[in-house]
């Protein structure tokens, strides 16, 4: 009688190691990019004044609460 198996018996710990590395520079690069787009948000809010922001329903102190709404305050 004759076993086979679809499986590599050899295992290689390095390539774990490397994925995750790559994947942690991903998810940085994201994160830094969604930080750059809130910025800009925030800085364009700020340019506004308070009769325009008053339009949109938002007072001045609480553009940081509005930017970020998704994340912190959900």
């Amino acid at each position: 009688m004759a076993h086979t198996t679809s499986h590599p018996t050899v295992s290689f710990p390095v390539l774990g190691y490397i994925s995750r590395f790559f994947t942690a520079i991903g998810n940085g690069l994201v994160r830094i990019g969604e930080k750059q787009s809130r910025y800009q948000q925030i800085e364009a809010l700020h340019a506004m004044t308070d009769a325009q922001l008053a339009e949109r329903g938002i007072l001045r102190d609480d553009i940081a609460r509005v930017v970020f709404a998704d994340r912190f305050w959900a």
